[in-house]
């Protein structure tokens, strides 16, 4: 069972998505949470698995306090659920050490999704942020497409699909392969390429391309 802490400010966004999560069977809330400073609280008092955490609230915000559940040495997952999706708002968000980020126009099954996922390790984010990642990485580094590492084919098209935003599932669906081979071989490539998260793997990934 996952458990599940919702930080929002607002009453009724709360009281929707403990309703959707708790429709599930895997799902649990175990706490909510108004602004920053409760949500530290309850993180300390709970150890949730995942919180989904609002960015703008009264007091300590959302970034703040992802920096401080994180720095606290918590084991949760931060995911970020929120209506602003400008950079912003994203970066200092990833910056803090959310593991995802997703606008509150998500559709319910993808976020339940995301959750099921944030836990087991993916970063998730929507399609179109990975891009925005990708690209704002790019047009950062004006350094030449890195040579390819010595990659196995299985390997080349997983990276391939990395760099296209899908998850290990959807990696997983797309190849017919089982989605804990699928996270052996994102290991593998990061530990072949020196990248130490998934965007710095999509970059890899747009670099070699335009590179070939």
């Amino acid at each position: 069972m996952i458990k599940v802490l919702i930080v929002d400010d607002q009453r009724l966004v709360r009281t929707g998505l403990r309703m959707l999560l708790e429709s599930t069977r895997d799902l649990t809330v175990v706490g909510e949470a108004g602004d920053g400073v409760e949500a530290v609280r309850q993180c300390a008092r709970l150890s949730p698995d995942l919180i989904l955490m609002d960015l703008r609230m009264p007091g300590l915000d959302g970034v703040g306090a992802t920096r401080q559940i994180v720095e606290s040495g918590s084991s949760a997952k931060i995911l970020v659920l929120t209506t602003f999706d400008d950079d912003a708002h994203l970066y200092p968000a990833l910056a803090a050490g959310a593991a995802g980020f997703l606008v509150k126009d998500t559709a319910a099954a993808d976020l339940l999704t995301a959750i099921r996922r944030t836990v087991e390790g993916d970063m998730h984010f929507s399609p179109q942020l990975v891009r925005r990642l990708v690209d704002r990485a790019l047009h950062a580094d004006s350094k030449p497409a890195p040579p390819s590492a010595d990659l196995t084919p299985r390997e080349r098209d997983v990276l391939l699909l990395v760099g296209a935003g899908l998850s290990n599932q959807e990696i997983a669906d797309r190849l017919f392969l089982g989605v804990t081979t699928v996270k052996t071989h994102v290991a593998n490539l990061m530990d072949k390429t020196g990248c130490d998260n998934r965007a710095r793997l999509a970059v890899f990934a747009y670099r070699t391309a335009e590179g070939s």
